[in-house]
């Protein structure tokens, strides 16, 4: 009896450790967003971004600094699952007339109906995540 008691828990204790393992894989990776021209959401959260910074330029400098930039698209994006989905992009924007490649972090918690930037400035690179 007392060896059968033995070799659940340690079954038990091997089956809990597994499915914790896999769980963490799943959950805090980054995961590439393919379709990210053609998806609304990605595209949105691109433009809240971008009027979220220029919002910030508001408070800072006043309404009448030049420096506000103009959403085009989003270029390219990735997701992270968190406390909700933390999205990193790479947004195309327009200041003073010329393109500028800008990148961005923008968390959005669905269940409370939210979105919060993180993070906005130049990128230092055009063409992937590092």
């Amino acid at each position: 009896m007392a060896a059968t008691v033995t070799v659940l828990t340690v079954l038990v204790t091997l089956l809990s450790t597994l499915s914790s393992a896999s769980c963490a894989r799943m959950v805090g990776g980054k995961t590439q967003i393919h379709d990210v021209k053609t998806n609304k959401e990605v595209q949105e959260l691109g433009r809240f971004a971008v009027e979220e910074y220029n919002r910030g330029l508001n408070l800072y400098m006043g309404s009448n600094n030049n420096n506000k930039l103009k959403f085009s698209e989003v270029v390219e994006a990735q997701q992270q699952v968190v406390s909700g989905i933390k999205y990193y992009m790479k947004i195309s924007a327009t200041n003073n007339g010329i393109d500028k490649i800008f990148s961005s972090v923008v968390v959005v918690k669905p269940w409370l109906h939210s979105k919060k930037l993180l993070h906005f400035g130049p990128s230092s690179s055009t063409t992937s995540f590092q």
